[in-house]
């Protein structure tokens, strides 16, 4: 195939194909001689939508904010040894529980993993190219609080939260959430109930939560649209800081990780 004119050049450009035009210039001529037209095209078109695939997952990861950007459902550290379950670990990973609506909890002690745990299956839904994004609860209530002063803000908030196909709320329950705090999550998770998937990492167990939310009516309200559909993930209580440390320390293992 020949080499494209300046002006075909441009024309693609115009047209916001820039990966189909990177394509057909890096196509090696030696390696398609004698290939038929179609056939050509047809890897130029294989490379360019890989190549553009590859910066959609790419800009969905970034915009997710994940908290451990290198996260990987397929290298988390010590399963066994943790008391996770791997063939849990690996449904997950298809997202199959995003196309059934489901939620996912991540609970166990403090260091045992649940925000790496979050980031992982966050990006894992990037991967599936599913629009997700990570927020702790100080910062979601941070974020409530810039919005609900100015008009319309609340309202905008919520669409904004409402929609994303993932939503990881990491430190869940950390702190008892005030009156306004509850009535906005109400109505998130009323918003969110069964048409997207939400995360939530959290030190304390289901039987906990009801009194950390108030233990009044909204704390009802708000279990009521969590719990019935939900996969519920002990992380245990392996400190896997204290064992990436020992790792990092160890002249006789290999550093630098981020896994667990």
């Amino acid at each position: 195939m020949s080499r494209l004119d300046s002006e075909t050049k441009r024309k693609l450009r115009e047209m916001g194909v820039a990966s189909l035009l990177d394509a057909f210039e890096a196509q090696d001529d030696s390696l398609t001689l004698g290939m038929a037209f179609e056939e050509r095209i047809k890897l130029v078109v294989d490379d360019a939508h890989a190549a553009f695939t590859h910066a959609k997952i790419e800009g969905l990861v970034r915009r997710a904010g994940l908290r451990y950007p290198d996260a990987d459902m397929r290298t988390i550290d010590l399963v066994e040894q943790r008391g996770l379950d791997r063939g849990v670990l690996a449904q997950l990973a298809t997202c199959s529980f995003i196309t059934g609506h489901q939620n996912v909890v991540f609970q166990g002690f403090t260091g045992s993993g649940k925000s790496y745990l979050g980031s992982a299956l966050a990006k894992q839904a990037c991967q599936h190219r599913y629009r997700a994004h990570y927020i702790r609860m100080p910062d979601l209530e941070e974020s409530w609080a810039n919005a609900r002063d100015k008009p319309g803000g609340k309202e905008k908030w919520l669409r904004k939260y409402a929609s994303f196909t993932l939503l990881v709320l990491d430190e869940w329950l950390l702190d008892h959430p005030d009156d306004e705090m509850r009535s906005m999550l109400l109505e998130l998770v009323e918003r969110r109930y069964d048409s997207v998937s939400t995360v939530f990492c959290t030190q304390y167990p289901k039987k906990d939560w009801h009194q950390r939310l108030g233990a009044g009516v909204h704390a009802d309200a708000i279990m009521d649209r969590i719990v019935h559909n939900t996969i519920w993930i002990n992380t245990g209580d392996m400190n896997m800081r204290e064992q990436l440390a020992t790792v990092m320390r160890s002249p006789t293992l290999p550093g630098g990780a981020e896994r667990q």
